[in-house]
């Protein structure tokens, strides 16, 4: 067990410092001088040097990564270029709100995909898994800012229940952003609901053709207990990685559905951060995203040994 968290975490460190050379290559390969864009045309010779003299442009690129880096952990993103407030901060508080989205809908669609998930697999090729795949397979279908609009349209214009938009900026609190965010969050629920909606389905019809539930059915169990003593968990382990993957994209900000109600979250904040060409912020939300991608990753692998015990044994003996 301390063999394979060891090597997890090696492996986690190793694919952020390659995502941290990723991100810095990819926004120093942007077109164009940045102190010029940034200031406009019209800014003077003077005051491109001093943006480009501050933005350490003069220097050679490895040795911006290695003060970037260096500030990266221990929390200093450097300035906004617009605002000109602390990027840390600054993220922080959009991905705090991005986090009350993100908690509403793995919330709902976790535990409602995984119930719907184990009922088309257990009845399979009967109505109930007819009606559950195809409204999965038409969430799957159809992008996240065209449900987010039918919602908009039917929960707010045609019956106003929720707002279509929010009107506070993101020093809002979370009592004043919860009116707003039921509706963004239904948005998300329905596409990454989906996704483990199939998951789950899939595994749980081949949990049930196992030799062990076999057996357990032979031994008199009712269909109630097999389900939920082996069925259930069984399911889980290859459910585990989809659902990971999908609270990375939710943590990471999806940015059209944020933009459609104009939510102040950290997707949003990507959206206003490339339109100006602010840097340090683009540069910070992507490996912040990253982290959260392997951080994810790395619990989805633990919740699977917790599961299984006989990938403890095979972790801590191969990997």
């Amino acid at each position: 067990m301390f063999t394979f968290l060891a090597r997890r975490v090696v492996t986690a460190l190793g694919t952020l410092l390659l995502s941290s050379v990723l991100v810095f290559l990819a926004v120093q390969a942007l077109p164009g001088d940045v102190a010029t864009q940034v200031l406009g045309k019209d800014a003077t010779p003077s005051a491109v040097a001093a943006l480009r003299d501050k933005l350490h442009l003069d220097q050679p690129a490895w040795e911006r990564y290695v003060q970037w880096v260096k500030g990266a952990v221990q929390g200093d993103f450097g300035s906004s270029l617009v605002s000109g407030k602390a990027v840390g901060g600054e993220v922080a508080q959009h991905l705090g709100n991005s986090l009350l989205i993100a908690g509403v809908t793995v919330l709902f669609a976790v535990t409602g995909s995984l119930v719907l998930g184990v009922v088309a697999g257990y009845y399979r090729d009967r109505w109930p898994d007819h009606l559950i795949s195809t409204v999965s397979l038409v969430g799957m279908s159809v992008p996240e800012f065209v449900v987010a609009t039918v919602l908009v349209l039917a929960f707010s214009v045609a019956l106003p229940l929720f707002p279509a938009v929010v009107l506070y900026g993101p020093a809002a609190t979370a009592g004043q952003l919860l009116p707003a965010v039921w509706l963004p969050a239904a948005s998300l629920a329905v596409v990454m609901a989906a996704y483990i909606v199939r998951m789950a389905r899939t595994s749980v019809i081949d949990v049930m053709a196992s030799e062990y539930v076999t057996t357990a059915r032979l031994k008199g169990l009712s269909s109630w207990e097999v389900v939920t003593r082996h069925a259930l968990p069984g399911a889980l382990l290859p459910t585990l990685h989809v659902i990971a993957l999908n609270v990375a994209w939710l943590i990471g900000g999806v940015a059209v559905v944020e933009n459609v109600f104009n939510y102040p979250g950290i997707g949003k904040l990507m959206l206003s951060s490339v339109q100006n060409r602010d840097l340090p912020v683009i540069q910070a939300i992507a490996l912040i995203s990253a982290v959260v991608y392997v951080l994810c990753n790395l619990a989805a692998d633990l919740g699977a040994m917790a599961l299984n015990p006989k990938l403890r044994i095979r972790g801590g003996r191969t990997r």
